[in-house]
């Protein structure tokens, strides 16, 4: 219980830095600090062999912040492998959700780590984000656009 208590500090603690900012006006985006994250065409999956799977990388932020590496993400329609690295002790994960919200897939939750998930995936546009509570409301979430 007591390590529970220590790791709900460190969260609320990291809410309060994240709600501050940095007090300056300007904005910058994700995208300008990391290239996005991107299907890879010709890999073999690691069970069937399939030849031309898609793969989706995504990394949580090294640092231990409520963010991924990346909020854009684009992949052709399929089977696709969706894998998660997250280098940090702040547990996270990868969702997919559809337009209409439904969850149709994406890792476990992982710290200090790196996890793989299959989805299928229609032509439109999902979001992807962190199903820990707090974690997606805190801006830990991203577009997927499949195309």
């Amino acid at each position: 219980m007591k390590k529970f208590a220590v790791m709900f500090a460190l969260l609320m603690a990291s809410f309060a830095l994240v709600a501050c900012g940095s007090g300056d006006d300007t904005t910058s985006e994700a995208t300008t600090e990391a290239p996005p994250a991107q299907e890879k065409e010709g890999e073999k999956e690691a069970e069937g062999g399939t030849a031309g799977a898609l793969t989706l990388d995504f990394e949580a932020d090294p640092d231990g912040q409520l963010a991924y590496t990346t909020d854009v993400a684009t992949s052709k329609p399929g089977k696709v492998a969706v894998n998660f690295s997250n280098p940090a002790p702040v547990p996270h994960d990868v969702r997919i959700e559809d337009a209409k919200g439904k969850d149709i897939g994406g890792t476990e939750v992982i710290s200090e780590a790196n996890d793989s998930g299959t989805v299928n995936l229609k032509p439109g546009e999902y979001k992807f984000f962190c199903s820990v509570p707090g974690h997606r409301q805190a801006g830990m979430e991203g577009t997927l656009s499949v195309e």
